[in-house]
């Protein structure tokens, strides 16, 4: 899960030949041009426990100790930038950054400490890269490096889970207000309008045309090669795409090709072949990325949120399956295996080949790398801390969303770090792109 390096425009240093007076004269240019751009972006934030709207007149001095001036630039390990999505999860006594009781996000299920979770340390880790530090998000920059710009999640729930999640993280500066098409809530867009960014939901649980089947034991039918137009016709504005999938590929489904029945996963239907899981999943992969690619005016970036694992334990999700840890494992005390360790890598396959067939229009894909960390984390559901305990609902315990707050912030500030490094490789990727097309004009 290696992040690709990326060398800084700087040269080796050498060392200076000059007067006393000259040299102070140099650093002294040197700091006031590196400060005087940022100036705006490190003014403080609004405190989280502020349950009015935030203002600029509002500050949070807590928040300013734990974000500080330096976390402005991305982190690098000596010359190269490390890999942020191997390393550990550690304590941090500061967290969390929101409140379950201040942010209205926050999905009902997912609202673990109103429905009487009687722990809190799992909201009190961070993540810690193995050979740098990874900065704790910070809102203004954030909405300053996406002013003017749009951003949508496309995906199932838990892609709804993150941007919930960033909608909290947010908050300290600034709430969103509705602009969405449609009454469905499914399909949703909001808008920061101090920054003009517009951040948006495309609810696809298989990426590709499906809908629920009438055959007997199976729960949706799955067009393999058919783009779902509900959010492949929309998305062309964008300029950024998150996209994910995951557990719906675990329930029982009907595979079409061509129109046709191909197969199934779990069906359980006679004549019809079990194709798995992994075949139906790398080949939804397969056409969203294949939708993105042949977009006529999408020029944005693509970043695939790898799989997140659930935890059930002592049972499937539907045969009493739960998740009560209360702490993260270490990282060699769980190891990515078997049908996790198949479906990271069929996505992360698709993902490469899709971003080869990209480079040749000019398209940027990214990998946010989720699944080691995430799989270190048994202890981020809601489990039965989704609803009230007297409440008469049919509901199961649930070991694959996350808890707000919760681990899954940890996916923003995953964001905001790979937008701190962007201006950077997407330049060298503009230069290598450019020298390609001269190539083959040749």
């Amino acid at each position: 899960m290696k992040l690709q390096s990326i060398e800084l425009p700087l040269g080796k240093n050498q060392p200076l030949q000059k007067s006393p007076k000259i040299v102070l004269l140099v650093i002294f240019t040197l700091v006031f041009l590196t400060v005087v751009p940022y100036y705006p972006l490190l003014i403080r934030y609004p405190s989280n426990d502020s349950s009015e709207t935030p203002s600029s007149s509002s500050y949070d001095n807590h928040s300013k100790d734990i974000i500080g001036d330096d976390e402005i630039v991305s982190t690098p390990s000596g010359d190269k930038f490390c890999d942020i999505f191997s390393g550990e999860w550690i304590p941090n006594p500061h967290a969390p950054y929101y409140k379950n009781t201040t942010c209205w996000a926050i999905h009902e299920h997912q609202n673990c400490m109103k429905y009487g979770r009687p722990d809190s340390d799992f909201m009190k880790w961070r993540w810690k890269p193995s050979d740098c530090d990874l900065p704790i998000f910070n809102p203004a920059i954030f909405l300053e490096l996406v002013r003017g710009k749009s951003l949508a999640f496309v995906g199932d729930s838990v892609g709804r889970n993150q941007m919930q999640s960033l909608i909290c993280l947010l908050s300290r500066v600034e709430y969103p207000i509705g602009v969405s098409h449609s009454p469905d809530e499914r399909f949703i867009r909001w808008k920061y309008t101090s920054y003009n960014f517009t951040l948006a939901a495309f609810w696809t649980p298989h990426l590709v045309k499906s809908n629920e089947s009438d055959v007997v034991g199976s729960t949706h039918n799955v067009y393999l090669d058919e783009f779902d137009e509900k959010w492949t016709t929309q998305v062309d504005e964008f300029d950024f795409l998150i996209i994910s999938a995951g557990h719906w590929f675990f329930r029982p489904m009907i595979f079409y090709e061509d129109g046709k029945i191909v197969g199934c996963h779990y069906c359980k239907q006679e004549n019809v072949i079990d194709l798995t899981m992994q075949y139906g999943y790398r080949k939804a992969f397969r056409t969203a990325f294949k939708a993105i690619n042949g977009l006529e005016n999408y020029k944005g970036i693509t970043y695939l949120r790898t799989f997140a694992p659930s935890h059930f334990e002592g049972g499937l999700w539907d045969q009493g399956g739960n998740c009560v840890r209360t702490r993260p494992f270490r990282n060699n005390e769980m190891r990515l295996e078997g049908q996790n360790l198949e479906l990271y890598m069929a996505q992360v396959a698709e993902f490469n080949k899709a971003q080869k067939e990209g480079k040749k229009k000019g398209l940027r894909y990214r990998l946010l790398d989720t699944t080691q960390t995430m799989l270190l984390r048994p202890d981020g559901h809601p489990s039965r801390y989704g609803h009230w305990p007297h409440e008469n609902v049919t509901l199961y315990n649930d070991c694959v969303h996350w808890c707000l707050p919760g681990p899954i912030d940890i996916w923003n500030d995953f964001l905001l770090e790979m937008l701190k490094r962007e201006g950077v490789r997407s330049h060298e990727e503009k230069l290598q792109y450019l020298r390609d097309r001269k190539l083959r004009v040749r």
